[in-house]
């Protein structure tokens, strides 16, 4: 047993007994011969003080210890002296008095000071990612998300959701972005396409009788980062119901983040519930964006407001930007995706104006950002066809999604559900001025993973295995 508590842990209560300890060096200092180590792991931080009565071998071994080393000490708790005592440090009313000091691994000098949060290049950071996730604001990120998708999974479980993991390795088709592509080594000359969502999957599972599904979804897109995108992947709580109307999905969702963030933020507070609810209409004439930050005071970092945004066009023109491959004639593309239902008001009017038609998308804003979309999805197959018609789509495209199409022709209920992004909603959250504050891998905005240095080059063996060659 390396150790028998954390060095989170301990309080006054526990003066007097023997302990034993293990983790990083934070802080070493001398005072008149007494030496002190700050010792630190994931749960806290602790004082071990060594006194000038122990033996010239444990002595020795102290003096040689610097930061980041590993350590594993034994030692007995007691109160620190009147005046002594730390009010900003949860075991700041102890300390341990050693007696024994094992060194577990000493550490190279760091790149940059691990225990003070001091500006580092970001590519320094992303280089030695094992490195800054030890430090404090980095181990509060990783502590936040857990207890974050904790709750979402405990929440909806108890709602009796089902969570299902949906296939990474899937088939391309044209929807809003780039795909990665994986190619075959058992099909030669094919390819899979990594998910840029379970969106196709997840409304199999609603023909599949599922009725209740979530999922804490890894989606890839290859697409340009910006400040609140990460590059390559992302998460998202991936949720769908059946037999819903789009209240239900509103009122289940902001139930259930309103609950995560007092449970999980209890330091912040929510501007206003119910959440306000504006057409996309409104909030564009009078915020002049689709996702507007409707907090009473902009610079208070504790303050959280949550909006809807509804009615929003279900088409927009199509540009060269679209990456929906409709023909060249095609004047419309998806203003969410293409799987969403237009307004049941509005049905008429996809054969006379589509660009009047109101989709039944929702969109949930955080602070002035959008951290979540969904809708309410056609079920019915000839109106799934007739959006593919307006999008441009070929007889060809339409038959990529043959599988869904059939699929809707053995009984398909109604069905809707939303995707808030976890990354993006914990960053908005938290105030982080980028998304990759609170990821744990991510990738540069040049497209490099964090430690990994990928994309690397593959060697001509396999590239011969799965029949490719580079051009490049």
């Amino acid at each position: 047993m390396y150790k028998t508590h954390t060095c989170g842990e301990l309080r006054r209560s526990h003066a007097g007994q023997a302990v034993t300890l293990a983790g990083w060096v934070h802080r070493r200092r001398d005072h008149g011969g007494v030496a002190f180590i700050d010792l630190r792991d994931r749960f806290g931080l602790i004082q071990v003080v060594f006194n000038p009565d122990l033996s010239k071998e444990t002595l020795d071994l102290v003096a040689e210890v610097r930061s980041e080393w590993v350590l594993q000490v034994t030692g007995k708790v007691q109160p620190r002296p009147a005046g002594m005592e730390n009010p900003g440090l949860a075991t700041g009313e102890i300390e341990i008095e050693a007696r024994e000091v094992r060194i577990l691994n000493p550490a190279r000098t760091p790149p940059f000071v691990i225990n003070e949060d001091k500006p580092v290049e970001e590519s320094v950071r992303l280089k030695y990612r094992y490195l800054d996730l030890r430090r404090e604001r980095m181990q509060r990120n990783m502590r936040v998300r857990h207890a974050a998708t904790q709750f979402i999974r405990n929440y909806l479980s108890y709602k009796g959701f089902w969570e299902i993991e949906t296939p990474i390795l899937t088939k391309t088709t044209p929807e809003g972005a780039r795909d990665f592509l994986v190619p075959s080594r058992l099909q030669p000359g094919k390819f899979y396409a990594l998910p840029q969502s379970p969106q196709q999957y997840k409304q199999l599972l609603m023909v599949a009788g599922v009725e209740k599904y979530f999922q804490i979804a890894r989606c890839f897109r290859d697409e340009d980062p910006r400040a609140d995108r990460a590059y390559g992947e992302f998460t998202q709580l991936d949720v769908e119901m059946s037999f819903v109307n789009q209240e239900d999905i509103l009122e289940l969702a902001a139930d259930l983040f309103t609950k995560l963030a007092t449970v999980v933020f209890p330091e912040k507070k929510i501007t206003r519930t119910p959440w306000p609810r504006l057409s996309h209409k409104e909030a564009v004439s009078k915020y002049g964006s689709d996702k507007p930050d409707l907090r009473k005071n902009k610079k208070d970092p504790d303050e959280l407001a949550f909006a809807w945004i509804v009615d929003f066009p279900l088409f927009t023109e199509q540009t060269t930007t679209d990456f929906f491959h409709g023909s060249g004639s095609a004047k419309f593309a998806p203003s969410h995706h293409m799987f969403t239902a237009p307004h049941p008001d509005d049905i008429a009017l996809l054969d006379s104006d589509p660009t009047k038609v109101r989709g039944l998308q929702h969109d949930m804003v955080l602070n002035g950002f959008e951290v979540g979309g969904g809708s309410i999805r056609i079920h019915q197959p000839e109106v799934q066809e007739k959006i593919f018609d307006l999008i441009g789509f070929s007889a060809a495209q339409k038959k990529q999604f043959e599988h869904m199409l059939k699929a809707f022709t053995y009984g398909v209920p109604p069905h809707g559900g939303i995707a808030p992004g976890l990354d993006r909603f914990l960053y908005a959250a938290l105030g982080e001025k980028s998304i990759r504050e609170v990821m744990a891998f991510p990738a540069s905005s040049g497209g490099k993973t964090a430690v990994m240095d990928a994309p690397s080059e593959a060697g001509k063996k396999q590239l011969g295995e799965l029949g490719l060659k580079t051009i490049a």
